[in-house]
């Protein structure tokens, strides 16, 4: 092979997927998402501390209003998605079995979709009255 042979197919090299086929959505994903959760970390943890020493009812009341609801909404978004997509690197990359790693990645998405959905459906509720 010569030093400027490629291994990819031509087609591979047009689309700019690497062996996985995924290319870098995975990895813009985690970075964007990391972005992300700078500011709404930030805010979720200024919102937290307001909440402090206070009553069920106005926890309940500053929960439940229409900005803090979208903040804290957009953070548990942000951060699920992010820790779904780092914890599967770190399957992907230190889970060899094929059945245990496709097990793991699958454990991965669902315990993150339950995350999400338990902490928004909290989030809702305060902010509906369901």
């Amino acid at each position: 092979m010569t030093a400027h042979a490629h291994i990819r197919t031509p087609l591979a090299r047009v689309r700019g997927r690497g062996a996985a086929k995924s290319g870098t959505g995975h990895f813009w994903y985690q970075r964007v998402t990391a972005i992300a959760n700078i500011p709404l970390t930030g805010a979720a943890v200024i919102i937290l501390i307001t909440l402090l020493g206070r009553n069920q009812a106005a926890v309940a009341q500053i929960l439940g209003s229409p900005v803090i609801a979208i903040i804290m909404l957009l953070f548990i978004a942000s951060i699920t998605i992010h820790m779904r997509i780092g914890m599967a690197v770190v399957i992907e990359d230190y889970v060899h079995d094929e059945t245990a790693k496709i097990a793991a990645l699958m454990a991965n998405t669902f315990f993150a979709i339950i995350v999400a959905l338990a902490a928004a459906f909290g989030i809702l509720k305060l902010s509906f009255g369901l």
